[in-house]
């Protein structure tokens, strides 16, 4: 059992939940919870830890079980209570955390190479709220798209809470980070006939108005400031989504979530 928070394990555990740095130099993440670390793949589990006293519990016997008979060479180590409460993320612990692997993913993943179905893409630019993010990556998996694309500016997808919110979706939605997302959205168009839509101000048409049933992509911009010009400037066309009251725009993660539901609705 491991009783000390000196230990180079739990100080390692510690340093990947709060520097996104750290977790890109070891291409590693933390997953907290029993039913979260269940849902990992199998060949991304790197090493699992549980607080004392799991294992003697119906489901910690359980999970443990389960865990061995499907990953057998993925350590586990029991940790001290205290020791547990330190590196854990959330205010109230399950009591499991595991070290994940990094998944590598191109954009042919993203575009749906191995679907059936055409590409079915969301674009962010700089968006920075975990709760976001975490909610598009989930809605993503539920309205079918084939993948998301983003930018080095926009929320560290590995991060605890946005890794929470995803509820499992992250190991399942290809995802990539792009250094120039103009130039991949260039890409999508010309080799892939990807059409680009942009929610903007200047949309001329309603989100329902247009046809998705061909290779598509929604652009989402970051909360505070929506999309940059440049950026904007990148769409084949300009969409709105109508609005009662006073409001411009509404959350990024609501307007991502209708417009892909929209394009699962047509695909239907």
């Amino acid at each position: 059992m491991i009783t000390s928070t000196t230990n180079n394990q739990i100080k390692n555990i510690m340093t990947l939940n709060k520097k996104a740095r750290e977790r890109k130099a070891q291409r590693l993440f933390v997953v907290e919870g029993i039913r979260a670390v269940a849902e990992v793949p199998a060949s991304l589990l790197h090493a699992i830890y549980y607080v004392e006293g799991f294992g003697a519990s119906t489901d910690g016997q359980a999970f443990i079980s389960d865990i061995s008979a499907k990953a057998p060479k993925v350590p586990m180590e029991e940790v001290a209570k205290k020791v547990f409460d330190s590196m854990s993320d959330t205010v109230t612990p399950q009591g499991v955390l595991a070290l994940v692997k990094m998944q590598d993913f191109t954009l042919s993943d993203v575009l749906g190479a191995d679907s059936s179905k055409p590409a079915h893409i969301v674009i962010l630019e700089s968006l920075q709220d975990p709760g976001n993010m975490g909610t598009i990556i989930r809605t993503a998996e539920g309205a079918g798209a084939t993948g998301i694309i983003m930018n080095g500016t926009t929320v560290d997808i590995y991060s605890p809470k946005v890794v929470r919110s995803t509820m499992g979706s992250i190991f399942r939605v290809p995802h990539v980070v792009v250094s120039d997302l103009g130039e991949t959205i260039e890409k999508l168009k010309a080799e892939h006939g990807v059409a680009v839509y942009a929610a903007h101000l200047k949309g001329e048409k309603f989100y329902d108005e247009f046809d998705y049933a061909g290779p598509t992509a929604f652009m989402i911009g970051n909360e505070g400031n929506g999309l940059t010009d440049e950026m904007a400037a990148h769409a084949t066309s300009y969409l709105k989504i109508p609005m009662e009251g006073q409001l411009e725009s509404l959350n990024a993660s609501v307007a991502a979530s209708i417009l892909m539901y929209e394009a699962s609705r047509q695909r239907r």
